[in-house]
């Protein structure tokens, strides 16, 4: 009864959770996409969503992903043996424990109509199953703790996944072992089972049991008698054997029974059999009752995000849909670190320190950020300098075993802060490049605003000249650029241009304007000309400089040989260097 009780509540618990945290997909907002879109249109368009996919042909690409990437987890076999590995096992012996054992009343009762958990096969797989779990769980801790993968980070929620699944394996196998040696238990299956009333006849039972069944008696000790044996055996035959297989077939539970032998009467004469029941009890149904509201959400999570990402496109698909399942990815995140380990900027966090560069921690923060809570100066600027640090080489999205597409949610939320005006400290970075491409999904109204700062930044420090015809002097002093000590052998080659303007007309932000001189006031090939006649203040203060996304298509085009691109960004560096 306590054991049913203690099942529904964790059960109705647990549903209630999955409800809770599954509506915050559809309510929860995060970055520039849908933002005006309300929670009945998301939930509306994701049912619509859901049934083309389903009387579509690309209900087989569900099937093919549901099979190689959620029930064998493929992604992860790709990247490392070992995660594979210990995810199969811990996934897996997790779910079929749970399903066989944890659930027997409801699940393998119904199933077996001979069920009983301690005859086999059932027995032995309980106890392969449970031993799965455990060695998965000794991988993790392993990786976690012991074999230090680079850029693996550690936070609460990963440690209490370990700690949690290790009191639950670890209390069910010395229970079972405890079992196995109760003189208590054995006693009240006799009286309960084999009905015998000759002392003689229970005397030999017992003798069998400690013989053969890893019985810990403190009435009869080893060796037995032969015949007494054979007479004990018979009894169990007559009474036991059809309830009751050989413990070593139980073999985690008979190897804890053998290592608690030696106190194995103390234990049982303080009952430590209820207390350890009551503790493995109480932590498989925590575990199962907060589940939904813990990192293992991402059991249910995971699995929706890659079969979404599987029919899912950007081009596409509705962004009522692309924000709900931008909200989604956030559960599906394992804090796994295989995006962080692939990571192109990964090396500036190992020299800067700022654990927001890396992809798997902006997730933990965009988890905080999209729940509503404060977030401090301090944090807020770490978090700033890990977004806008990020190249967008999309090497985090390729590689997540969760098919999470992180690439878009950075640039989703990336453009939300530079829209509510935050500061942007490294407009200089090459984020600029992506959101450059796509620039016809953003604001254009709020686009230049980014721009707009870091020249403000720069030039606070002047002395403005208020004639609008004139140029703003970025410099305080004039240099020769060429011989400048700050200038590179690639800013060198701006004097090999001879102004066949092939930059101006491949650069695809002079393009996007009708009249971009007006826009950019000098263009690309007009800068290198300025600086080969001398005019670095010139140069300098064109805006060209800071719309330039850096996507090297005029260095690629130039006929001289001219490193276009690394001049107009080392003359942004420069400028920035001396005011900022």
């Amino acid at each position: 009864m306590v054991f049913d009780i203690l099942l529904y509540s964790a059960l109705t618990i647990c549903t209630l959770g999955l409800i809770c945290r599954v509506s915050t997909w559809f309510r929860r907002k995060i970055g520039i996409v849908a933002h005006n879109v309300t929670t009945a249109e998301r939930v509306s368009a994701a049912f619509k969503g859901i049934l083309c996919v389903i009387f579509s042909p690309r209900i087989f690409t569900l099937i093919r992903v549901f099979i190689l990437d959620v029930l064998l987890q493929m992604r992860i076999l790709k990247e490392d043996f070992l995660r594979w590995f210990m995810h199969m096992l811990i996934f897996w012996g997790f779910v079929l424990l749970l399903g066989m054992h944890g659930m027997e009343s409801i699940i393998s009762e119904s199933l077996f109509s001979d069920y009983y958990s301690t005859i086999n096969p059932f027995m032995f797989l309980r106890d392969l199953f449970g031993f799965m779990v455990i060695i998965g769980v000794l991988i993790a801790a392993y990786r976690r703790f012991i074999g230090k993968v680079h850029r693996l980070a550690s936070n609460a929620m990963d440690v209490y996944a370990i700690i949690i699944l290790a009191i639950i394996m670890g209390s069910g196998v010395f229970l079972e072992g405890l079992k196995i040696t109760s003189y208590s238990a054995f006693k009240q299956m006799e009286e309960d089972y084999a009905v015998l009333e000759d002392p003689e006849q229970i005397k030999a039972l017992e003798s069998y049991w400690v013989h053969a069944y890893g019985l810990v008696s403190p009435n009869v000790r080893k060796p037995f008698d032969l015949e007494l044996l054979a007479q004990g055996e018979e009894q169990h035959m007559e009474s036991c054997v059809e309830c009751h297989s050989k413990p070593q077939w139980a073999f985690t539970g008979y190897i804890a029974g053998k290592i608690l032998s030696p106190i194995a009467v103390t234990l049982d004469r303080v009952d430590a059999v209820s207390l350890l029941w009551y503790i493995h009890i109480i932590a498989c149904f925590f575990g199962l009752a907060y589940l939904p509201f813990s990192k293992m959400f991402h059991i249910f999570a995971t699995p929706v995000s890659l079969l979404a990402g599987a029919v899912m496109d950007r081009e596409k698909s509705k962004p009522a849909n692309i924000a709900t399942r931008q909200a989604m990815e956030l559960d599906a995140c394992m804090h796994c670190g295989t995006c962080s380990l692939r990571c192109s900027v990964g090396i500036a966090y190992d020299y800067i320190g700022n654990s927001n560069i890396l992809p798997s921690e902006k997730m933990q923060f965009l988890k905080t950020y999209a729940a509503g809570k404060d977030i401090d100066e301090k944090g807020l600027k770490a978090i700033l300098e890990g977004i806008y640090l990020c190249t967008n080489c999309d090497r985090c999205t390729v590689v997540c075993p969760a098919g999470i597409t992180l690439k878009d949610l950075w640039l989703n939320v990336r453009e939300q802060f530079i829209q509510k005006g935050l500061p942007v400290a490294l407009v200089l970075s090459q984020f600029s490049f992506y959101r450059g491409l796509n620039q016809q999904v953003l604001d254009s109204d709020k686009y230049h605003l980014p721009l707009d700062q870091a020249k403000a930044a720069i030039a606070k420090n002047c002395e403005l000249i208020n004639n609008p015809d004139q140029v703003i002097q970025l410099t305080p002093i004039n240099k020769e650029f060429k011989q400048s000590a700050d200038c590179s052998a690639q800013a060198d080659t701006y004097a090999y241009c001879f102004a066949c303007e092939n930059c101006s007309t491949v650069c695809p932000v002079v393009g996007n304007y009708e009249n971009p001189q007006e826009i950019l006031d000098l263009l690309p090939h007009q800068i290198m000309r300025s600086l080969g006649l001398g005019l670095e203040d010139l140069a300098k203060g064109s805006g060209m400089l800071w719309d330039c996304v850096t996507c090297y298509q005029c260095q690629e085009h130039c006929p001289q040989g001219v490193k276009v691109t690394d001049v107009l960004y080392e003359l942004k560096n420069q400028a920035a260097q001396e005011w900022i």
